[in-house]
């Protein structure tokens, strides 16, 4: 669904502007925020990009309207999901289901398959729910401390609405009502050999089951096809994974050999499904400390993925037709 007019509402607790029928024509229409226009645009510099040095010069001089994670949502939609649009649009032809079974207000958290060498699976979920939600809902992700170890990349990610996987920030984000993306294969799933794509890994230990349970949230759990081909592992160099203190260093067929071309994903086609809820709020606060119910929870979670991928690989048919 796209997006429609450019009416900003009110700011909520966070700073950020709340979902709901207030939210659903913000922020601008996805044409505009690529650069087009009625005429197609013409501009030598796309005014997304206008707007970006605009926010900036905003930001350096500390007029950053940020919660308490450090999320920018003026920042994030007009310019750090701006180069991320085209790719979702036209390479990967995102086709997103089941986006009724988000909720358009209050807090929830997103639980996905996780693949890819990179995880351009997250950016893309992040995106999808931004510009196709009736609510046009932010995605707070929940990242591995490598990513805010990295120079810029940790202070990007903290602007996108990034934060710490830890249980302490998804349940203050729950808390408040914060739609919060998780891939509990973490590390493992996102860099699984070619060999082993589609096949999912160990869904952590169910923290982010115990997290919903101890805030009365759903778990919406979303099957993501395509990302496992857009960059084929074919083997990790381990030793070298270890001297630069990384989880896995990828190769592929185009990379490392053709230097940064290699990071060029391969146009797959891309299914993403987002599944009926697995509701929490019955059971209480103290059913988090159950082992056998968060383990019972988070089978169940990983099962509707892992049943989503079947039907959608078989529907999709080859990733690169």
């Amino acid at each position: 669904m796209r997006r429609s007019g450019t009416h900003r509402a009110p700011r909520s607790w966070s700073g950020v502007r709340p979902a709901g029928p207030a939210a659903q024509s913000y922020p601008p229409p996805v044409a505009e925020a690529h650069g087009g226009g009625p005429a197609g645009g013409g501009e030598l510099i796309p005014p997304w990009l206008v707007r970006g040095l605009e926010l900036a010069r905003s930001r350096l001089r500390g007029d950053a309207p940020v919660d308490e994670f450090g999320f920018d949502r003026e920042l994030t939609e007009t310019v750090l999901a701006a180069p991320l649009r085209p790719l979702v649009e036209h390479w990967f032809r995102v086709d997103v289901r089941g986006l009724e079974h988000v909720p358009g207000t209050g807090g929830a958290l997103v639980a996905a398959n996780h693949s890819g060498t990179l995880p351009v699976d997250a950016l893309v979920t992040q995106v999808v729910l931004l510009d196709r939600h009736p609510a046009h809902r932010p995605l707070r992700l929940l990242a591995g401390d490598l990513v805010f170890e990295l120079p810029l990349l940790g202070s990007l990610a903290r602007r996108s609405g990034a934060t710490l996987a830890r249980r302490e920030d998804a349940e203050r984000l729950l808390a408040h009502g914060e739609l919060v993306g998780v891939f509990p294969e973490g590390y493992k799933g996102l860099g699984k050999p070619w060999a082993e794509r589609y096949q999912l890994r160990r869904f952590g230990r169910g923290g982010f089951v115990a997290s919903a349970l101890r805030t009365g949230r759903p778990i919406v759990p979303c099957a993501i096809v395509g990302a496992e081909e857009i960059y084929p592992m074919i083997a990790d160099a381990a030793p070298l994974a270890r001297l630069l203190g990384l989880p896995y260093f990828p190769v592929t067929p185009t990379f490392p050999w053709l230097g940064p071309l290699g990071l060029v994903p391969l146009p797959s086609k891309w299914l993403i499904e987002f599944l009926p809820a697995v509701q929490t709020a019955g059971y209480g606060p103290e059913a988090a400390d159950d082992p056998g119910l968060v383990a019972e929870l988070t089978a169940r979670v990983r099962d509707a993925v892992a049943e989503s991928l079947a039907r959608l690989l078989d529907e999709r048919g080859p990733a690169f037709g």
